[in-house]
């Protein structure tokens, strides 16, 4: 199973950046994993909103592959534990699905329409987090999902 991560932004050098590419490589010793940034949408970001919505929608849509679900980032979407989120890839994996494509929303978000029709809504919490810092959460955490499910010592459940 192959993973992409496909974004709205531009790329910019920041310490993020690093930890991105690192948690990405590790990924890929499981999955393959890819991180796609796209250009968000230009002009009429204050005029009209709805319109830059639906053509980011677009374009993140052209990056996904045929039969492989859309997992939109979204913070009202399902807000998985660590390992509930490895047993979901796992299952997705044992039923041999080709890759899963996550998709980040710009400044503005996703369009409402794109959300909807989304396989799975997936929230990293309710805090409102940069884009940058959002991106970084989801690559560590489908880095500790191959943890869990390799038996790695990574991933630690705290004592209580």
């Amino acid at each position: 199973m192959k993973l992409r991560v496909v974004w709205l932004g531009r790329p910019q050098a920041s310490p993020f950046e690093a930890e991105v590419e690192s948690y990405r490589r590790r990924v890929s010793r499981r999955w393959p994993a890819v991180d796609t940034p796209l250009r968000p949408a230009a002009g009429g970001r204050d005029r009209d909103p709805r319109r830059v919505l639906r053509l980011e929608a677009e374009a993140l849509e052209r990056c996904r592959e045929p039969g492989w679900p859309l997992v939109a980032l979204d913070e009202r979407g399902e807000a998985f534990d660590s390992a509930g989120l490895a047993r979901w890839l796992h299952a997705l994996a044992e039923r041999g699905t080709a890759g899963v494509l996550f998709a980040l929303g710009s400044d503005l978000g996703l369009d409402p329409e794109f959300r909807a029709q989304a396989d799975e809504r997936l929230s990293l919490g309710p805090l409102t987090l940069p884009h940058a810092i959002a991106r970084l959460v989801l690559w560590e955490q489908l880095y500790r999902a191959t943890q869990i499910l390799g038996g790695g010592a990574y991933h630690r459940v705290g004592v209580q």
